[in-house]
This record gives structure tokens, C-alpha cells and sequence, in this order.
């Protein structure tokens, strides 16, 4: 089930999904858009859903369907599909990038679906898969001596065209105001953007900002130290998932574990230093946001709903995954490229959806992506839709 089919990100992940062979329902709130996608994509099945009504996207899916929602923004539109799929007891997955969002599901959502049997795989797109396996294949590399952990997304080729949806605007307009976090010993609230970061990527060095993502959840949980070591099911091997930290002794748990884990995004060009200056003013930010909000919808109105196609053609996402020792030593680090945004986005949820309905996924609750499918897994899949090693 593809809820929010015809929307941009939407179209191009059934789009994606057909050409995998998967005979997918297409659900929204527009019967009649639907019916002219699901017509052009060969006949497919739709189906008509209220984005704010959970109880009407409950109706269309059953325990074990697979559940795809695009529909954004998230933190406006995103929930009646999260709360569908918890009490299906489906296997959900989304294409949110938005920080917020993803802190509902870890930590509200996740135990709710612990006790349904719901399986929840949050940011399963450019944001925040990419990052998500670097990051477990350079703490994979480093072993147990890794005490921090960063992770960094950027795109090359943009030049001056729109290269983002209206959709991807909406989005960043949801998050004028709102407090992000990051992860020491435990997630730590913080403001968007108030640490920045160099990176030499594409031959020059690239300024980034700091942002809440899903790996300060989900890597602190492969580190070979964390409580319990790796989330696995109870038949699973106790090495893990996919190999992660095969140790034929098993697991122990040590004082150690992943400390910290820091992400960023590095899409602002020229604008990135000042919107690091501008986190020391959230506090004010966060009450003027209803106003903020009203001006960057106005803007939000005046962009094209689509990115243009032929810019699109020349952008590369490159993705960036390093562990470090507690003295701030180097131990490894994985680099990753693929295609644009929006494509990788498409592929990687046609992709899971594909898999989550043939083989399931392990485990219950809010998964990362290793977590769900297990690291060789994911890292195969991801070198066939495009997502390759640098």
C-alpha cells in the first residue's frame, strides 16, 4: 500500500515499485488523480484515504501488509498512517526527513508498536538510510574501540536550478523553530544547525550543519557495548543481524558503547554559516514561529511543485560515515555516492517495501534500517538501486 501516490515523491516511488513487478495499491485523497497514475502505470489498484483520518487508512491495510506513506509534511500529515500501521500491527515504512517526526516515532510510537507486533522503518529514503549504513559499516570497521560516530549528507551539481520539490520546502517550513537533538550517552535536545563541520567532499572542502537524524537511535544500538548488544530476535544468531559484530564467543556488554553520535547536512552552500549564527537566537525563533510559518508558506506557494528534471540529471548525494576513538582518533571511514535525492528516495522504499513483503523484516517496534534487514543485506540492496561505495 503507497499512501500519497500522487504527490512527487510519491509518483516516483510507484514508479520504482512497478518496475520492481510489485502489484501495489496506490492510496490518497484524490480519486481521480489516482485513478490517472494507477491507469498510466499499467492498471493498478487504488484506493481513497483521508490523510487525517487514521481510522481510514486503517480499513485498507491488515497485520503484516506493508505500508508506504510519502504523505508530507510529516509532522502536519504524517500520523493518522504511523497510527494505522501500529494498530494493523503492519510493516511501515515513510520517506520523512524531518527530525521531529522521527523522534515521535523512536519514543511514542515505537513502544505502542512493540506490544501490536508493528514493524516502524522511519526516514527510509536519502534521509536517512545513506548515513545510516556508513555509519554501521565504519563502526563495523572500528570495532569496539568506536566512541563517536558522525555522519554527513551533501549533493554536488545543483547549479542554480530547483533541485528540491515544493514538498521539500513544506517541510523545511514545518521545522522553523523547532528544537532537534543529537545524541550523548542518550539523545540531548539541541538547536538545528548549532554545531558546523567541514568536510572535504567532491575535491573542496563543504560546511555543514548539525541536524537530528535517525542514526542517533539506531547506531548507538549496533555498537558491539551496547546493553544487550545488537537488537536481534530471539532466533536470530547472537552475532546479529547480517554478520554485524559476528563474535563466535557472543556479546558482551562492557562500560564502553557509542558516546556520541553527530549529523549533518551539508545542502546550504553559502547560507550555511548564517544559518549556524542563527541557532543561538531558537528561543526566539520558536516564538515567532506561527509567523514564520505564515511567510514560508507564502514562499512555499511560489515553488514549483516538481524540481527540474533535466538539473536533477546532474546532481550526485554523497554521504559520508566516520568512527572515532574516545581521544578523537580517526579509526575509519566509509563514503558512500548515488544519483539524486529523489530517485535514491524512490528506489530504496521500492526497494524495502519489496523485501519487507516477500521476507519480512527482523524485529518489532521503530527499527534502523541494519536493524530491520540486517547489514550485508542492506548494503547488496543498496549497491543495486545505485547507493554505492565512493
Amino acid at each position: 500500500m503507497l499512501f500519497g501516490a500522487t504527490g512527487y515523491t510519491g509518483r516516483r516511488t510507484a514508479e520504482e515499485m512497478v518496475g520492481r513487478g510489485l502489484a501495489s495499491v496506490l492510496a490518497g485523497r484524490d480519486a481521480d488523480r489516482l485513478a490517472r497514475l494507477a491507469q498510466r502505470l499499467g492498471g493498478l489498484p487504488t484506493a481513497v484515504a483521508d490523510v487525517t483520518d487514521a481510522g481510514s487508512v486503517r480499513a485498507l491495510i491488515g497485520a503484516g501488509d506493508v505500508l508506504v506513506s510519502t504523505v508530507g509534511p510529516f509532522l502536519r500529515l504524517g500520523e493518522a498512517a504511523l497510527s494505522a500501521a501500529v494498530q494493523a500491527s503492519a510493516i511501515y515504512l515513510d520517506s520523512t526527513g524531518e527530525p521531529p517526526f522521527i523522534r515521535r516515532v523512536f519514543e511514542e510510537f515505537g513502544p505502542r508498536a512493540e506490544r501490536t507486533g508493528a514493524s516502524l522503518l522511519t526516514a527510509f529514503g536519502n534521509d536517512y538510510v545513506p548515513g545510516n549504513l556508513a555509519g554501521a559499516l565504519a563502526l563495523q570497521l572500528a570495532g569496539r574501540s568506536a566512541h563517536r560516530v558522525e555522519t554527513a549528507y551533501f549533493v554536488t551539481g545543483t547549479g542554480r536550478a530547483q533541485v528540491f520539490s515544493r514538498g521539500t520546502f513544506a517541510s523545511l517550513v514545518e521545522l522553523v523553530g523547532e528544537q532537534a537533538f543529537t545524541w550523548r550517552d542518550g539523545i540531548r535536545a539541541e538547536p538545528t544547525g548549532s554545531r558546523m563541520r567541514t568536510f572535504r567532499v567532491a575535491g573542496r572542502d563543504r560546511s555543514a550543519l548539525s541536524i537530528g537524524a535517525s542514526e542517533h537511535f539506531t547506531l548507538p544500538r549496533l555498537h558491539p557495548s551496547a546493553p544487550g548488544g545488537p537488537r536481534v530476535d530471539p532466533g536470530e544468531p547472537p552475532a546479529g543481524p547480517g554478520g554485524l559484530w559476528a563474535d563466535p564467543g557472543g556479546l558482551q556488554a562492557d562500560p564502553g558503547g557509542l558516546r556520541e553520535v553527530d549529523v549533518y547536512l551539508g545542502w546550504f552552500g553559502p547560507a550555511t554559516r548564517t544559518l549556524h549564527l542563527s541557532a543561538r537566537i531558537s528561543p526566539t525563533l520558536r516564538r515567532a514561529r506561527p509567523l514564520l510559518r505564515r511567510v514560508g508558506n507564502l514562499l512555499t506557494a511560489r515553488v514549483a511543485e516538481e524540481p527540474d528534471a533535466a538539473a536533477l540529471a546532474h546532481v550526485t548525494s554523497h554521504f559520508v560515515g566516520a568512527a572515532y576513538d574516545a581521544a578523537g582518533k580517526p579509526l575509519a571511514e566509509v563514503r558512500l555516492i548515488a544519483p539524486d535525492p529523489y530517485l535514491l528516495t524512490a528506489r530504496l522504499l521500492a526497494w524495502a517495501a519489496d523485501r519487507a513483503a516477500h521476507h519480512g523484516v527482523t524485529g518489532v517496534g521503530a527499527l534502523g534500517p541494519v536493524e530491520a534487514f540486517g547489514l550485508d543485506i542492506l548494503e547488496s540492496g543498496a549497491a543495486e538501486i545505485g547507493l554505492r561505495h565512493s
